[in-house]
């Protein structure tokens, strides 16, 4: 018996101390804060002026692309020639697709690979009825209280600008990049993108097939709170989940309500609704927020700090704190959302055919044809049919973070805001960069160099989109960083 008792000291000894060495032993992923970026020479009131200008323009994308007004995006670009006519002058410019744009600024040495840098034109519709809820009309680019109102001033007419501003003000400097840098600015982000990011990935391809990173919008420094951290933290991301929809269609005898068999068509359909949503997806850490865990962790309490580093032993308790909220949990699992459900007609017949849309984003690691095989296993009904709404998107990538590429970025972060933590992420939505991550697979980023609270990431797709008119020019001050430290 003593024996058993001493052994079992042993082992607790022993898993103690593998714990505190783990902990003690963590690498600082932080790099220090190097000599602060220049001062970018232009005048803000104007900068934020232009940026305004092109808030004006109702830039709107439809899911359904014969319904989209394609007339703003015309009086855009002519826009971006007028506010930008060094840019417009001595790069390489040209329309792709009717509307996607491609600036290229050749480098002194064709040896290099090229630098990417990515937005988009488009913005989302305003939800009808909204819009006198907005502090200013969302077309009206105005100002009120220090910030600028209207769709676009964070996604993403502000990365378009800030590029742009950027160029401009190197160009007026007499900057020449020994790199190329590429400017591709899509103008269908928010419906997929396959008319603008995809014509313009395939076009840059043929031209260069290697580039030495792709930088396009997708995380931000977040100021309220990020594992408990209270520092600005800045996320960027490495990789982007996966998106799949599918349909669930159950078929019944239809008829009266007032004779309804044991189980109609709508509550087959509804059953496997429920089901789904009973059994989530695995929960894992491996799918992007260890990385993310792993960057913080030496600005953690000594406490928290022992269970991040320490995974191994405290993943089921940190899977745990992370599955309490939507944007956490989303973060550790292929997420389930229902968003639509429909079948019958009338309040007194029961209907043939019930159906049910299904959303599901897809963690790296997780395969369309995976969620499928699951999706079916756990509906266990072979009277509901299940098959996708349309062409799924894998998880893109993973990249990489420890390169010259991902130094470089987490530099130049530090260069202008050296209160800011650096830490890779998984985007839990789509962008732009899902596309061009085939041409740069080890360095495909996602960054907008602003700091926002949850407030303001909120409102990028709702009510009151507004840009802090201070930050503007750390936007441009970043780009502009950015293709200097490239090179």
């Amino acid at each position: 018996m003593h024996f058993f008792i001493r052994l079992l000291l042993l082992v607790l000894v022993g898993l103690v101390a593998a714990v505190l060495v783990n902990t003690l032993r963590l690498p600082n992923h932080q790099l220090a804060a190097g000599p602060a970026a220049p001062a970018v020479a232009v005048v803000p009131d104007t900068a934020l002026a232009h940026l305004a200008g092109a808030l004006r323009i109702p830039t709107v994308s439809r899911t359904k692309y014969a319904e989209t007004d394609t007339v703003p995006f015309d009086q855009l670009q002519a826009y971006l020639g007028r506010t930008f006519p060094l840019v417009h002058q001595r790069l390489q410019h040209q329309t792709v697709n009717h509307y996607g744009l491609l600036y290229e600024w050749p480098g002194t040495d064709p040896a290099l690979k090229p630098l990417l840098l990515l937005a988009h034109q488009d913005v989302v519709p305003v939800l009808p009825g909204t819009e006198t809820q907005w502090t200013r009309p969302p077309f009206a680019g105005q100002q009120a209280g220090g910030y600028l109102y209207g769709r676009g001033a964070l996604d993403d007419k502000l990365n378009v600008l800030g590029q742009l501003e950027a160029v401009e003000y190197l160009l007026r400097t007499g900057f020449r990049p020994r790199r190329t840098v590429l400017l591709a600015f899509g103008h269908d982000e928010e419906t997929m993108g396959r008319r603008g990011a995809g014509a313009l990935a395939a076009v840059i391809q043929k031209r260069y097939p290697q580039l030495e990173m792709v930088l396009d919008e997708g995380g931000t420094i977040k100021t309220d709170g990020v594992a408990g951290i209270m520092q600005p933290v800045a996320l960027v991301g490495i990789s982007e989940k996966g998106y799949l929809s599918l349909v669930l269609t159950a078929t019944g005898q239809g008829g009266h309500s007032s004779m309804p068999p044991p189980l109609t068509s709508v509550g087959r359909v509804a059953a496997a609704v429920a089901r789904l949503e009973a059994e989530p997806f695995p929960a894992r850490l491996d799918g992007g927020i260890g990385s993310t865990l792993a960057y913080l962790t030496p600005a953690v309490p000594f406490g928290q700090r022992l269970v991040f580093a320490n995974q191994w032993l405290f993943g089921p308790l940190i899977i745990k704190k992370l599955a309490a909220a939507p944007a956490t949990n989303a973060a550790i699992r292929t997420t389930t959302a229902p968003t639509i459900i429909s079948g019958g007609a009338k309040d007194n017949v029961l209907p043939i055919e019930a159906s049910a849309t299904v959303n599901f984003r897809l963690l790296p690691g997780d395969s369309g044809a995976v969620v499928l095989r699951r999706v079916r296993e756990i509906i266990a009904d072979p009277l509901v049919q299940v098959r996708p709404l349309a062409a799924g998107q894998e998880a893109s990538p993973v990249s990489r973070t420890d390169n010259a590429a991902f130094g470089t970025l987490h530099r130049t972060i530090k260069s202008v805001f050296p209160q800011a933590l650096v830490a890779p992420y998984t985007v839990l939505g789509a962008t732009d960069a899902r596309t061009y991550a085939p041409l740069c697979p080890q360095a495909t980023y996602r960054f907008s160099p602003l700091l926002m609270d949850q407030k303001a990431i909120d409102s990028m797709h709702g009510t009151n989109e507004r840009l802090r008119a201070a930050a503007y020019s750390e936007v441009i001050r970043f780009y502009a960083a950015l293709i200097r430290n490239v090179q």
